[in-house]
């Protein structure tokens, strides 16, 4: 981090300033970390000249729904992202086996399902690369694994194991693990996996912060943090010791993770821990409830059955992890102790579900007024029925959107949309109707499920394709302005991570947290969004 204590004067480009674009020739003075004055017509007296070239000067980013240490193990780690079918990956596993041959588990991630006929790939492709050591592969989106035949050995899995209640085995035709695990499968395996040391995600958190920095990422919601679903996940240690070396930069909300076999029970831990574990620039303060699966395995809970290959309907409908009778008795409780729900809800049915909880709490509080309602979010909604579209306005629950999922590629065209039907496929991340019906929305990356570059993502909400995507715009109706993005990102996250008062936004008296872009993008046109790109990164006041 750079510090200029005299104070810096941003000119010679464009400001959004958190909901719009200023009048050209706006300046932005700094002073002390925090915004002193934002006008055409500020004096920069002593302060130091940075010239934006003609790019655009922005709120730095706040990315809605993001793990973050599991991307910087990721990125230490077997990273497959870089991969785009199958011999890329096995190539890339077989360099990694090769060049860390004392490991005793080969455990990566970052995988497509769309290199896989069905999304499902096979034990014996691992085998052929690295037969001799136990080897776990997590796919991008992080419901599934592929486990060589060493991994599914020592787990004991074989025909006669049972699928678990949360989740399934993938078989051939004998019965037989092909090496694919879904969701709760996951764990007959990764239960197994060796242990990741308080040093190894300290070691990621600090990567992945490096990283988003690069991208204008200045803050976060971290999807799950505390005991959760599995041991990567309580990356507690990791944020405090952060907190307390000063090597935490950014500001960081954590989710707890909601305990979904469990109950009430659970809330006064989840109260104690919430207390207990503020530091710095990190605080605990929403808890994550995952309600169902992904389309592609057919796990997200879905109002009406999937359809098979033959456009037929199934007897799956998907999965409730949380049973939808319970559901709103929790939230009501989350709600009434101040606690805000940051839900996975990808499903129709979840959609509604989720929906139905906040109802609920919002009826047990009569009188309330909205502005002290707790600003819940829902996260994913890939499918949302039309008549629950209003809702979110009128019971103020945040639409968080995962922007980049909204376009037409394999994993869309080939596992998605025959699975769900010509019409409700038309229901997909319908983010126009979302902002013409007044909903609140934020912007998040689910990283390292997608790229958490803002910029990507953006572009693909204004234009519902990247420049690579095959085929035609996905639903280009439900494309928002990117005035409408780039302040889901920037003041609609900051609105519910309980910073908007400080963040988000370049206003006097506001934080300093800045992205400089090297394109205007004001004026630049929509199908060059994605060529722009951050070139500095301020954290109050301080270059990154």
């Amino acid at each position: 981090m750079g510090k200029i204590s005299n104070g810096i004067l941003f000119t010679g480009g464009s400001v959004f300033d958190g909901t719009g674009f200023l009048e050209q020739g706006t300046h932005v003075l700094v002073r002390d970390g925090k915004i002193s004055a934002v006008g055409t017509d500020v004096e920069p007296g002593t302060a130091d000249i940075v010239d934006l070239d003609g790019g655009t000067l922005l709120p730095g980013f706040i990315d809605a729904h993001a793990h973050p240490v599991s991307g910087g193990l990721q990125l230490l780690g077997c990273d497959l992202e870089k991969g785009s079918d199958s011999a890329a990956y096995l190539d890339i596993v077989a360099r990694y086996a090769a060049a860390n041959p004392g490991l005793e588990w080969v455990i990566g991630g970052g995988w497509g399902l769309p290199a896989f006929p069905g999304g499902i790939p096979t034990r014996q492709a691992l085998d052929s690369v690295v037969p001799g050591r136990p080897v776990f592969l997590y796919n991008r989106d992080h419901h599934g694994a592929w486990a060589n035949s060493k991994a599914l050995e020592l787990a004991g899995i074989d025909r006669r194991t049972p699928d678990p209640a949360d989740g399934r085995i993938e078989r051939d035709a004998a019965g037989e693990p092909v090496g694919m695990l879904q969701e709760g499968a996951m764990k007959l395996v990764s239960r197994l996996l060796p242990e990741i040391t308080g040093e190894d995600k300290y070691r990621g958190l600090l990567a992945a912060q490096d990283y988003l920095l690069s991208l204008g990422v200045t803050g976060w919601q971290d999807a799950i943090v505390g005991p959760g679903y599995a041991s990567i996940d309580d990356t507690t240690d990791a944020y405090l010791r952060a907190a307390s070396a000063g090597t935490l930069i950014a500001d960081v909300v954590g989710a707890q993770w909601w305990q979904r076999d469990e109950g009430l029970e659970q809330l006064a831990g989840l109260l104690h821990y919430r207390q207990h574990n503020v530091a710095g620039r990190f605080r605990p303060t929403s808890v994550k409830m995952m309600l169902d699966g992904i389309v592609e395995n057919h796990t997200a809970a879905m109002l009406a059955p999937y359809l098979d290959h033959d456009g037929c309907a199934t007897g799956n409908s998907g999965l409730d992890f949380i049973d939808p009778g319970e559901l709103p008795r929790y939230v009501t409780a989350l709600d009434q102790a101040g606690v805000q729900v940051h839900f996975h809800a990808l499903g129709d049915r979840a959609v509604r579900n989720a929906l139905n909880a906040v109802e609920a709490a919002r009826a047990a509080r009569p009188g309330s007024a909205r502005e002290t309602w707790i600003r819940h979010h829902l996260a994913h909604l890939q499918v949302v029925h039309p008549d629950d579209i209003p809702r979110f306005a009128a019971l103020g629950a945040t639409a968080n959107l995962q922007m980049l999922w909204a376009m037409n590629e394999p994993q869309m065209t080939e596992l998605t949309i025959p699975f769900l039907g010509a019409t409700r496929a038309t229901w997909q991340y319908p983010f126009a109707e979302l902002a013409t019906s007044g909903a609140h929305l934020a912007g998040g990356s689910d990283w390292p499920v997608s790229s958490p570059d803002p910029l990507l993502a953006i572009h693909v909400a204004v234009n519902r394709a990247l420049p690579e995507t095959a085929g035609d715009p996905f639903l280009p109706r439900q494309a928002i302005t990117r005035r409408t993005a780039l302040a889901a990102y920037t003041s609609g996250t900051a609105r519910i991570n309980g910073v908007a008062a400080s963040a988000g936004s370049i206003k006097a008296g506001y934080d300093a947290s800045l992205a400089v872009t090297d394109a205007d993008l004001a004026t630049i046109p929509d199908a060059e969004i994605c060529e722009a790109s951050v070139t500095q990164t301020w954290v109050r006041g301080e270059l990154a």
